[in-house]
């Protein structure tokens, strides 16, 4: 039996991460945030005091972590037996992330990790290549994206509220560089995936996204 598989891709602060959580709890299907696993890697990296250039020193890095998702309300995120979930939200993890996501031998390291959640009763699986890489023949595919402006705005809230230092004009530049470099990388570049349903959210709240995705699912 096939396994259904809905992909939900886009650039970061576009709501991926609330909106696919909260439909893989009302299907109740499994979660995956690529994003997560690749931010888990960074922070492992970043810890461990290897170079972001170093690139078989990150291949190790993630051959080797374990890497656990309690999706509630909030995700959890336990790497290698640990809460993370907290660290990964930083913007020097997020943009470590985005550096070492552009080298295709960690891609390589990393996706047999994702394959893997591909379990019954299905999976909701969030990131930037999950329909047009990971998982190309998904059954539902969606492409949730927003202006950069309004998801850097997003994204300086999130980190206000969790008790983050946060600046604005700081957030924007760098969610802004780091579209151009995902969308430019020679491997898995962020892109619209084929028959992906495209909804921009700049003007919609969650629950009116949620309700698209579940439409197309149901």
């Amino acid at each position: 039996m096939t396994v259904p598989v809905l992909t939900i891709d886009g650039p970061s602060g576009a709501g991926k991460g609330t909106v696919s959580r909260a439909v893989a709890r009302r299907l109740d299907w499994h979660y995956l945030d690529s994003g997560s696993i690749y931010r888990a890697l960074a922070l492992a990296v970043l810890q461990e005091g290897v170079a972001l250039d170093d690139v078989a020193s990150i291949c190790r890095i993630g051959g080797v972590m374990k890497l656990e998702f309690e999706c509630g309300e909030e995700l959890t995120v336990m790497l290698d037996g640990r809460d993370v979930s907290r660290q990964l939200t930083t913007e020097i993890t997020g943009n470590a992330a985005s550096i070492i996501a552009a080298y295709p031998e960690v891609r390589q390291v990393l996706l047999k990790k994702q394959k893997a959640f591909q379990q019954l009763p299905g999976l909701v699986a969030d990131g930037r290549d999950m329909g047009s890489v990971v998982f190309p023949d998904a059954r539902f595919k969606v492409y949730l994206t927003a202006g950069s402006a309004e998801r850097a705005l997003r994204r300086y809230k999130q980190l206000i509220e969790k008790g983050n230092d946060a600046n604005l004009i700081q957030i924007t530049r760098e969610i802004e560089e780091r579209d151009l470099r995902d969308s430019r990388r020679a491997v898995a570049p962020l892109t619209i995936p084929q028959d992906a349903l495209y909804i921009d959210s700049s003007d919609l709240d969650i629950e009116q996204v949620i309700a698209r995705v579940m439409n197309l699912v149901c």
